[in-house]
């Protein structure tokens, strides 16, 4: 597993090792993964990968005009998705999942992943792009772990990732997102993501049916920006909250339904983020 899950792609030797090894009563662990998802607002974030590229806007450095260079390297800083630990309450909108069961999928689906994106606001606020983490699931025959590395919970070394829009969108309390992330994977053992958000935007001069507010950005998951080691802003100290994701779940012997796997928030997880949005 890397960032995102899916980063290094790692995950089709794990598939490939399965169809070879697994016998008819064998166990997976973990055995199923979910890539979760939400809109955030982060100014502060934007404008420090913005302001990479001012050394790009000097007309004379040492008698050469790099000015040219300017929007090739804006566009380059916003290709690197940030990998740090954010506060959950730069949520935008609750998030939602992509399923991935490592006991059914075959290798050639990792070869790309297509997410269609749907969220509701429940705040007014500039996003400026989409954040991502994941929980996997061991599902023991007597008890049940997730894993989780969700916003909130104690740090694990993937951290969250962040994709970082180059034009931020505006969006009010209760307003409609829509989008894709799609990703396709690359030599380099590890994947290119497209990620497009958009939303209508209301207001005096907006035509009937209003005015398509979009923004996309392509980035190389290869190639993060490795932001952990700046100072993070946490609703608790990390150090004061309980390793919630090792709790025991006791379940039955017996298989679960696979749907009732599938809802189940992971602990520390999902739940979490909304409570903590609700107090925003």
């Amino acid at each position: 597993m890397g960032t995102l899950l899916v980063n290094e792609r790692m995950l089709e030797s794990y598939v490939i090792a399965r169809d070879r090894f697994l016998t008819p009563t064998g166990k997976m662990f973990p055995a199923v993964g979910r890539i979760h998802m939400a809109p955030f607002t982060d100014e502060y974030l934007f404008i420090e990968v913005a302001n990479k590229a001012l050394f790009w806007q000097q007309q004379n450095y040492y008698g050469v005009d790099l000015t040219p260079l300017h929007g090739t390297a804006f566009q380059g800083y916003f290709s690197q998705p940030v990998v740090d630990a954010f506060d959950p309450r730069l949520l935008v909108a609750p998030p939602m999942f992509h399923v991935i069961d490592f006991t059914k999928i075959k290798e050639e689906e990792l070869y790309e992943i297509d997410i269609p994106l749907k969220f509701v606001a429940s705040v007014g606020a500039r996003v400026h792009g989409l954040a991502c983490w994941f929980d996997v699931l061991f599902n023991g025959s007597t008890v049940q772990r997730w894993l989780t590395t969700a916003p909130g919970s104690p740090t694990t070394h993937w951290y969250q990732l962040r994709c970082v829009l180059p034009q931020p969108i505006y969006v009010v309390a209760g307003q409609e997102m829509t989008g894709r992330l799609h990703l396709i994977a690359h030599n380099a053992q590890s994947y290119t993501i497209y990620l497009t958000l958009s939303t209508k935007m209301w207001g005096p001069g907006a035509e009937q049916g209003g005015i398509l507010q979009t923004s996309s950005c392509k980035l190389d998951l290869k190639e993060p920006y490795y932001r952990m080691s700046q100072p993070q802003a946490y609703p608790v100290a990390q150090d004061q909250q309980p390793l919630i994701q090792t709790r025991d779940i006791h379940i039955q012997s017996q298989e679960l339904d696979e749907t009732e796997i599938m809802q189940q928030p992971s602990p520390n997880s999902c739940a979490q983020v909304d409570s903590l949005m609700r107090n925003f």
